[in-house]
């Protein structure tokens, strides 16, 4: 299957994805995510396992520095793929605090390996370092209920954007987390605190759903897809629609 680009935004990136590497629930390798998401249509994708405070697969009783670079492999194995397939691949994490999940764009590795603090830290705390960094923070899929999800926290003053469209919720290839409304609140709240709204689509197998966010340009970095979040240059995928920055409906995704 492949997702049919707007002429005017040709540029779709995945923002929230999980590998096998470093995601207890992912089911295929990075370079294998990789891969599914150029066929499908995607320019490129960060990879956003689940961190020591999620699901993550890697032994928390590990040093940092040996935590972070074994979570890292599927980051690295996707951008192996990608620099050899004319796809981008950027390092992304998703953080979690008692089932109330963040991500993380626009730092490297050895960012965080340099930052240990980032692994006890509080949400605030995780907020002023990522922003002393450089990085965009990103409440992810705020109103999702699940038993893993053991109370529902909104913290949009602790975020740069609200993932607004998680194609998981929306999207008819997916198989679990099936809740569209989770999306319109989400949509409300960013509406709400005026807050740029991100799109993903939390895939975790080569299933691949066709949700994330479309840009008139190719980016060179991480850094320069946070820079056109905030300045809202963009339209979304949910993986049913084509919607503008505001979540406004502008077309429907041809999926063929």
């Amino acid at each position: 299957m492949k997702i049919k680009l707007k002429e005017d935004y040709p540029f779709l990136y995945e923002t929230h994805l999980h590998t096998n590497r470093g995601s207890a629930c992912g089911n295929n390798t990075g370079a294998e995510m990789a891969k599914a998401c150029k066929d499908f249509g995607y320019t490129g994708t960060f990879v956003t396992d689940h961190n020591w405070g999620g699901n993550t697969c890697i032994s928390r009783e590990l040093s940092w520095k040996e935590w972070m670079i074994s979570y890292a492999s599927g980051y690295r194995e996707a951008k192996e793929y990608g620099d050899s397939n004319d796809f981008d691949v950027f390092f992304g994490m998703e953080t979690g605090f008692q089932g109330t999940e963040f991500l993380i764009w626009g730092l490297e590795p050895e960012w965080f390996i340099n930052t240990p603090e980032i692994r006890v830290c509080d949400i605030k705390r995780q907020y002023e370092l990522v922003h002393e960094a450089g990085g965009l923070v990103s409440q992810a899929h705020p109103y999702r209920v699940e038993p893993y999800i053991p109370e529902v926290r909104v913290f949009p003053e602790y975020a740069d954007a609200i993932e607004a469209f998680n194609a998981t919720h929306s999207s008819p290839m997916s198989v679990s987390h099936n809740n569209p409304d989770w999306n319109d609140m989400a949509t409300e709240l960013a509406l709400k605190y005026n807050k740029p709204m991100t799109a993903g689509s939390d895939v975790h197998s080569t299933r691949i759903f066709g949700g994330g966010m479309a840009f008139k340009k190719r980016f060179n970095n991480s850094k320069e897809f946070c820079e056109a979040v905030l300045s809202g240059d963009y339209i979304i995928s949910d993986g049913v629609y084509w919607r503008d920055k505001n979540g406004k409906i502008i077309s429907p995704a041809e999926i063929v």
